[in-house]
């Protein structure tokens, strides 16, 4: 059955009913507007009133080039053994443990322009009840990433048509300074290999979101009992 935005905004909010901070996910390929929709939701939840929700990307555990270097893994920058997955797993306990009540969390941030993590950058306050994180391996269940879903409430995954995808992962690419042919060879490269991995792990989420964020009424569907079924409208919730 379809989902408004206005629907999304009232499952996030019910994620908190219990009292406790609460972190939901957003998972999807690159390219499939998971840091638009974080952002749009933080927007709308937030306002009117003193911030309540905290936005939080994974983006900020890329391993730095120089270690990338290191371990001889630049070529493939974006694939998930070039995140430090340990280290966001433990940040994602921390946010959700009462130990952290009321003191600020600090989470690393991501700098596009330098294509580099930075330390700090992002404070979570304690008065954040709500933490959207966002990133493409949030459901992968190998290794250490397997960690990160078992600190979500719940994950939402991105869907949006492979062309349209494409499309906009060239243009974000070229717009941080890649030349077109550069951009294109690394999108139909690096980022399809990842993209077809993230892919995998669609059943796996609580939500699919269908479509490019902007809609006016929204683009979501429920999937059946919670996470299990098949996805599409006609699946239950």
């Amino acid at each position: 059955m379809p989902l408004t935005f206005d629907d999304l905004l009232i499952r996030a909010r019910a994620l908190t009913r219990h009292g406790r901070r609460a972190l939901l996910g957003i998972a999807g390929s690159p390219g499939a507007g998971k840091t638009t929709l974080a952002e749009r939701l933080v927007r709308a939840l937030n306002a009117g009133g003193a911030p309540w929700v905290a936005h939080v990307p994974m983006d900020g555990f890329h391993l730095a080039d120089a270690e990338l270097d290191r371990l001889g893994r630049r070529d493939r920058k974006g694939a998930p053994d070039t995140f430090d997955a340990a280290g966001y797993a433990a940040l994602l306990r921390r946010l959700r443990s009462p130990e952290s009540d009321g003191e600020v969390v600090y989470a690393p941030g991501f700098e596009r322009v330098l294509e580099q993590p930075i330390a700090g950058a992002i404070p979570v306050p304690p008065t954040a009840r709500l933490v959207v994180t966002e990133g493409n391996y949030l459901l992968l269940d190998t290794g250490v990433w397997a960690r990160v879903r078992a600190e979500l409430d719940e994950v939402w995954f991105c869907d949006l048509d492979e062309d349209e995808r494409v499309r906009r992962l060239v243009a974000r690419h070229e717009e941080f300074g890649k030349g077109h042919d550069e951009a294109v060879a690394w999108v139909l490269g690096t980022d399809q290999r990842n993209a077809e991995l993230v892919a995998a792990t669609r059943e796996r989420a609580d939500l699919v979101v269908r479509g490019a964020v902007g809609w006016p009424d929204g683009a979501g569907h429920h999937r059946a009992g919670g996470g299990l079924g098949a996805v599409g409208a006609d699946a239950g919730g």
